[in-house]
């Protein structure tokens, strides 16, 4: 039997709470052994599409396919080439950490117990505690030690490092890049965007249920401006107001001329020879981050809370 094309494959879906449409002609293609970001503020509809893809909830209208299959209908079977974390874990408050991890262990059908044991010293995780005694980042912590352990060809993502103190969330992403090398494909759905820059082969930004960008973060940089910082000995000649330039700030230095602007891609070569012609000291080209390209997709446009459009309670 070939493998499918790709992992997850959404196409115009929409997902009702009686009025409110919680997902609005949602597209979403993720590709075998890639990391890919899941983008949107509270109210996109993110956690919506992850309890659809789940088999959680049923969709309203649209085409849905994990591993080629419809999840509404085989998620008993697709469960067992999946993990997933949630932003929020609910454990079992009287078992221990250990036996927690059994527990879920069991639901995925096949454990690595030498990964196992080696993420649970990693993450610094006392598997005797009970649950009770956790703190929230611990309890975090044993989920994502039962994901990452788990032999599963795809690991779903939602908030997965809530709690985590930053040197985890470090571990956390090393662990990540480890499992994507080892063939495993990964659904981020995250608010730290450095997080997702970090790891993230491909991102897709959604708004109000929709897909508004998709693709790597090179290839949606070149629809943004690139910010450049130049130290050069003469002022560059006709730059300030050349086509492709915005935001212009030029000061004298110490005999030196101190230069910074924006520009588009298309314009980048052009303006990095004029500031060789001013005779460069330093230079510091710095591509757009995914927060910049974030904001963009959202652009000005009101978002459903600035509306006052309802949102359904869970499509976050």
């Amino acid at each position: 039997m070939s493998q499918p094309a790709h992992v997850i494959h959404i196409q115009n879906l929409t997902k009702a709470f009686g009025k409110v449409r919680a997902l609005d002609g949602l597209d979403l293609t993720v590709r075998p052994g890639e990391v890919h970001g899941f983008l949107g503020p509270n109210g996109a509809g993110k956690s919506t599409a992850i309890r659809i893809l789940l088999g959680l909830m049923r969709a309203t209208r649209g085409h849905v396919e994990l591993f080629g299959a419809d999840p509404w209908r085989a998620a008993a079977t697709l469960h067992g080439r999946l993990a997933y974390v949630a932003g929020d874990v609910a454990l079992w408050p009287a078992l221990t950490g250990g036996q927690c991890l059994d527990v879920i262990g069991a639901t995925h059908g096949a454990v690595d117990e030498t990964r196992r044991g080696r993420l649970i010293e990693r993450f610094e995780l006392d598997p005797t505690k009970r649950i009770r005694d956790y703190s929230k980042g611990n309890r975090q912590k044993v989920a994502l030690v039962a994901a990452l352990a788990a032999q599963v060809d795809l690991l779903i993502l939602d908030e997965p490092t809530s709690g985590l103190d930053p040197l985890m969330e470090q571990v956390f992403q090393q662990c990540v890049r480890e499992r994507r090398n080892d063939g495993v494909t990964v659904l981020l759905s995250s608010h730290i965007l450095s997080e997702v820059e970090a790891l993230a082969d491909r991102v897709s930004i959604i708004r109000r249920g929709r897909t508004v960008a998709t693709g790597s973060i090179a290839d949606l940089g070149r629809h943004a401006r690139t910010s450049v910082h130049a130290v050069t000995v003469e002022e560059p000649e006709d730059l300030a107001h050349a086509d492709g330039v915005a935001d212009w700030a030029c000061e004298r230095l110490d005999g030196q001329v101190d230069v910074r602007f924006t520009t588009d891609a298309d314009h980048l070569d052009e303006m990095i020879g004029r500031l060789h012609a001013a005779r460069i000291r330093t230079l510091t080209v710095a591509p757009p981050r995914l927060d910049a390209l974030f904001l963009r997709a959202y652009g000005n446009a009101p978002d459903a809370r600035e509306t006052g459009e309802p949102l359904a309670e869970d499509a976050r």
